[in-house]
């Protein structure tokens, strides 16, 4: 027996003795009471939340507007459950078709979405509900006019693979390094559908790949010193997720099925230069370069480019009201979480109009980037510092003018002469391009007039950029008002915007309640003089339509919320 090992073995049968008596006494929670309650602060989120976007989100935006200009009017919609054949792509792609969908009408108001499902295992509270009420016919349910049909055709997993491995062995050191590369290819199919009969439109289809890849390096040593051995690995690696490529390829074809079926120009909103799928990242790199104060001062010039900050503004400090101000509308108006913080997205919001392809088919900035110093070296006061001044500036360039864009949305003859019967409704939408105070106003042959908006339902008159106002709103069960063709003659409604709340300076009557006459004023004009008087000619901008309304003709057909068939 080798008495060398005996007290080792002891201690060792000590310390497991010892070991298991303390496994058998009951842990006290309360001590882990100050772990335990860092568990909220550690549980929060350690980056901002951000808007889901994609290659195409502008592309989506131009859509809306290209919609409008052609007068699509508002149509019903649905779509089918986007099938993944392959089970490696869990994403809910049916709700990025509405997304998309949503975003394409903003403005438009193009598409609304009938939202059913017959799955009773996706099923929920809200389905149930509505599946009692239709049974009792206590809900009438709009069939839609078309409808989305799609799945993802295929995953082709590491369609292309690269490896390498190397690594050197001696009596005492040992090194290895590897590098490993894989690309993967996803399709989608999506197709649109005419609900009526079910079938499945010719030429209404989209095909679609991209690619998502995948790579790794990493370097490994081992070593020996004496009798003891030194393991060292360090890695990175990089993996493209399956849900950005799905939300791609999704705004990709629902732009093309839309584009083919409206009838309009859709190439045009595929073409931008954001659409490069390397946009965001050279963004990225030039926002790292910049940093600090050159990324204030270029969005600052940004906003006042745009309008958001007045021309000829000084460098304003982060914190500053004016400037976290103009930041949170311009987030507004760009889809953007709301903060009035500089960062990454509002940076790369902001700049994206000043970026374009070159020649080489590289993205370029455009009246912007790195000049060199603006000045010398500042004096140092006292012996501190001197202090570089920011050299980063935009062109200057003047703000965009303030234009309101109105539209009837009631479906007309093309080239005729809106006229409405006595007792039809009338339905009108209004964009602002720059967020600004509305305020909208009806004028009826009588010589009324009267203020729709804003009203004791939709009480503030800030509108965000590009966001139409429904007057009235066809959208919610209960709007403010509805809008009749009162007596023969001509209607007329305009709207009035301004960079600050206009109310304080107009006459008392145009102060007071909505959607009742307004004393002494008989027609629009007598509308703008006041608002000339209060905000002077430059302070405001008008848009107005007007339509002729004759007398009613024996039982005419009432009408409904703007809607279309399938085309």
């Amino acid at each position: 027996m080798n008495t060398r090992r005996t007290p080792r073995m002891l201690w060792l049968l000590l310390a497991g003795t010892l070991l298991a008596a303390g496994c058998t006494t009951p842990m006290d929670p309360r001590k882990d009471a100050r772990l335990q309650n860092a568990a909220y602060t550690t549980n929060r989120p350690v980056v901002r939340p951000t808007r889901s976007v994609s290659s195409f989100s502008d592309s989506l935006m131009c859509m809306d507007h290209m919609l409008r200009a052609a007068q699509v009017p508002t149509t019903l919609i649905t779509s089918k459950q986007v099938i993944d054949y392959s089970s490696r792509v869990p994403v809910a792609a049916k709700d990025m078709i509405v997304t998309a969908l949503s975003q394409m009408s903003r403005v438009s108001n193009a598409f609304r979405y009938v939202d059913y499902e017959v799955d009773i295992v996706r099923q929920d509270t809200v389905q149930n509900l509505t599946t009692i009420l239709l049974n009792n016919n206590l809900m009438q349910l709009q069939r839609p006019a078309l409808y989305v049909s799609g799945a993802i055709a295929f995953v082709d997993q590491n369609v292309v693979t690269n490896r390498f491995d190397a690594g050197t062995s001696a009596s005492r050191l040992d090194t290895g390094y590897s590098q490993n590369r894989t690309a993967t290819v996803i399709g989608l199919e999506m197709h649109l559908g005419d609900f009526r009969t079910r079938t499945l439109i010719p030429g209404l289809d989209s095909a679609n790949e991209v690619v998502i890849g995948s790579g790794s390096q990493g370097l490994d040593v081992a070593g020996r010193i004496g009798s003891y051995g030194v393991n060292f690995n360090v890695g990175r690696d990089y993996a493209l997720g399956a849900g950005g490529a799905m939300r791609t390829l999704i705004d990709l074809a629902t732009i093309e099925l839309v584009g083919k079926w409206a009838r309009v120009p859709y190439w045009q909103c595929l073409t931008l230069d954001q659409t490069h799928p390397d946009f965001q990242r050279q963004m990225r790199d030039w926002y790292d370069e910049s940093g600090g104060v050159g990324q204030a001062q270029l969005v600052q010039s940004s906003l006042i480019a745009q309008g958001y900050l007045q021309t000829g503004a000084d460098v304003l400090a982060m914190d500053s009201p004016a400037l976290r101000t103009a930041l949170a509308q311009f987030q507004i108006d760009n889809l953007l979480v709301p903060t009035g913080v500089l960062d990454f997205n509002t940076y790369e919001r902001a700049m994206r109009h000043f970026v374009a392809l070159g020649p080489d088919g590289a993205l370029q900035r455009v009246g912007w980037g790195p000049s060199g110093p603006t000045g010398a070296m500042a004096e140092a006061k006292a012996g501190a510092a001197p202090v570089r001044t920011s050299s980063l500036s935009l062109t200057a360039t003047a703000p965009p003018p303030r234009v309101i864009d109105m539209q009837l949305e009631n479906t007309l003859p093309p080239g005729m002469e809106p006229t409405f019967e006595v007792g039809e409704q009338i339905f009108v939408s209004a964009t602002v391009s720059r967020t600004s105070h509305m305020y909208c106003y009806f004028a009826d042959a009588g010589g009324n007039v009267m203020r729709l908006t804003p009203n004791m339902v939709t009480p503030h008159s800030l509108v965000a950029a590009h966001q139409a106002v429904r007057l009235p709103d066809w959208l919610v069960p209960n709007p403010a008002f509805i809008m009749d063709a009162s007596r023969p003659g001509t209607e007329r409604v305009a709207c009035f915007a301004s960079e600050s709340d206009a109310m304080p300076r107009l006459p008392a009557p145009l102060q007071g309640s909505a959607l009742v006459n307004i004393q002494g004023y008989r027609s629009i004009e007598d509308v703008a003089n006041a608002f000339g008087q209060g905000l002077g000619e430059g302070g405001y901008v008008q848009s107005g339509l007007h339509w002729k309304v004759i007398p009613k003709k024996a039982q005419p057909a009432p009408a409904t919320a703007p809607q279309a068939a399938t085309r």
